[in-house]
């Protein structure tokens, strides 16, 4: 299957150390996130894991995601590890969720000294919606930052509504939207979110990811109505893969999940394929 793909631009992963329980205390249980049971993926992950597991595809650049309560400390730190070793290629740093906008406007300006950081996800809290206040909308507007947007399908109409007129902000709907199951109610309940989002304008992107999170397999026949619809209602040009490493190892192997990928994708034609396993993601987070 890996013949089939010419090269991967990976939107989504995270180095990490969980040892570092300052950092990342979730992957330990000093923290619940919410997100059940982590053991599957709390695991050591660094460049020299994640290219090992990756070998039988020719990535060629990743993007690393914001993960750490310190979010702006790992924006650095990534941006001192690219410097050494070429990568990460974009970095996905993190805006508050909580707190003065004043200080949230500040975090994002002190990552800005990161020449890879591209954009961020709301961190350290929980956002009714999903979407920050609008200043801090305007302030990553204002500095060409992509807003990278973590929504489940029931805070996608919200979400929506709150982008709603946010024509020059790069928008990144996370994770293939967020599921929480399989269920053909919570698959209902989505796609009406996603088409709204979706209908929202060219600037709204769909990163295809992060559906071994919940669903905790790579069965192409699983993720197959999810991925096809995300394709139908963003277009092509709109989306791109991410393997989201390694939360999403808990369902399988990379292997697994990028033959997956091009097995959903096997219709299209070689243009097709490109943009969603690599120049879309470089055309985002300009990479």
């Amino acid at each position: 299957m890996a013949s089939h793909v010419e090269r991967v631009v990976d939107a989504h992963i995270h180095l990490w150390d969980p040892a570092r329980t300052d950092w990342y205390p979730y992957l330990t249980g000093l923290r619940d996130v919410g997100m059940g049971d982590l053991t599957g993926w709390a695991r050591y992950f660094d460049q020299k894991i994640y290219f090992a597991e990756s070998a039988n595809w020719n990535v060629e650049k990743f993007v690393h995601v914001a993960a750490a309560s310190d979010f702006v400390g790992e924006t650095l730190e990534k941006e001192a590890e690219a410097e050494a070793t070429g990568h990460p290629d974009a970095i996905v740093g993190g805006v508050a969720a909580a707190g003065p906008v004043a200080d949230a406007i500040a975090g994002l300006d002190r990552q800005m000294a990161a020449s890879r950081f591209r954009g961020v996800r709301p961190m350290g809290g929980v956002l009714e919606n999903g979407v920050p206040p609008d200043d801090v909308l305007r302030a990553l507007q204002e500095r060409n930052l992509v807003f990278d947007l973590m929504a489940h399908p029931d805070q996608q109409l919200a979400a929506a509504e709150a982008l709603d007129g946010w024509n020059e902000l790069t928008v990144v709907v996370e994770h293939t939207g967020w599921p929480h199951t399989n269920t053909d109610d919570e698959y209902q309940l989505w796609m009406t979110g996603m088409s709204r989002l979706a209908a929202l304008g060219p600037n709204v992107h769909c990163k295809l990811s992060g559906l071994a999170m919940p669903f905790r397999t790579m069965n192409p026949e699983v993720f197959r109505r999810w991925i096809e619809y995300s394709l139908e209602t963003f277009g092509v040009d709109r989306c791109f893969f991410g393997s989201n490493f390694p939360p999403d190892s808990a369902g399988g192997s990379f292997d697994e999940l990028y033959g997956t990928f091009a097995t959903l994708t096997d219709g299209l034609d070689a243009e097709d394929r490109e943009k969603l396993f690599a120049a879309n993601a470089e055309r985002v987070y300009r990479c």
